[in-house]
């Protein structure tokens, strides 16, 4: 189910491979995620270390009274992954105009997890054509459900 996206990402990016990461979270930002509060705008995923990590993202504390005075909604939030696919995450950052972008946080049962693409970015050109489809689509969608 999903619980937050990155709406805006679709827009702006290509997306040429997709990954899926669990998320090292606190109690409180995982009561936080499945009431669908937070927000994935302006993050990105570093690797640093050996290890990938959530930069920018939003997750406020679900009770607000409850949390610890030094809570930090905008902390670095460690990701899951296996060590090969942060070897294809770091060769990637390392590539000039590719980077890696936050597309959505879901549950996989129980587990929170984290959708993630390597993407390269989209000329203007490249944007228009892709609202001008997504119209088409519509368009032929409105058709259909009119006979």
């Amino acid at each position: 189910m999903k619980l937050i996206e990155n709406k805006k990402v679709g827009l702006k990016y290509e997306f040429l491979h997709e990954y899926s990461a669990g998320l090292e979270l606190l109690g409180l930002e995982a009561k936080s995620l499945r009431q669908k509060n937070g927000s994935l705008e302006g993050s990105r995923v570093l690797v640093r270390g050996g290890e990938a990590y959530l930069v920018g993202a939003t997750i406020p504390p679900a009770q607000i009274q409850n949390a610890p005075e030094t809570y930090d909604p905008t902390r670095v939030r460690r990701l899951l992954l296996s060590k090969r696919e942060i070897f294809d995450l770091l060769d990637a950052e390392s590539k000039k105009g590719l980077t890696i972008v936050p597309i959505e946080v879901y549950t996989k049962g129980r587990l929170m997890k984290l959708r993630l693409a390597i993407a390269r970015g989209k000329f203007k050109t490249d944007k228009r054509e892709a609202i001008k489809k997504r119209e088409a689509e519509i368009d032929i969608g409105r058709a259909l459900r009119k006979r």
